[in-house]
């Protein structure tokens, strides 16, 4: 079964993503900070990581930083409010 990490601080979008990837058949862990969600990145081999830009703690792209900083080549699925496309671009 496939793992997936969802690092998102508003619950109620947590729920949602958690509940449609469950129906679908995979495993979701849930992280609502950025530093509960780095750990989790760090410690566990996710088939997917969604994460969310905007966190407490620490930020997504903070955790995305260490993580390709750390050799992880694994996908990362950035979600965002921002609509600015220099901001966009700066999670690639």
């Amino acid at each position: 079964m496939k793992t997936i990490l969802v690092v998102e601080d508003d619950k109620k979008v947590a729920s949602f993503l958690e509940q449609g990837l469950r129906e679908d058949g995979y495993a979701v862990d849930v992280a609502h900070d950025g530093r509960d969600g780095s750990l989790k990145a760090h410690t566990h081999d996710y088939d997917l990581i969604i994460l969310d830009v905007m966190l407490p703690e620490k930020t997504g792209l903070d955790i995305l930083t260490a993580l390709r900083r750390g050799g992880s080549g694994g996908p990362i699925l950035m979600l965002t409010a921002r609509d600015a496309a220099a901001e966009r671009v700066r999670g690639g």
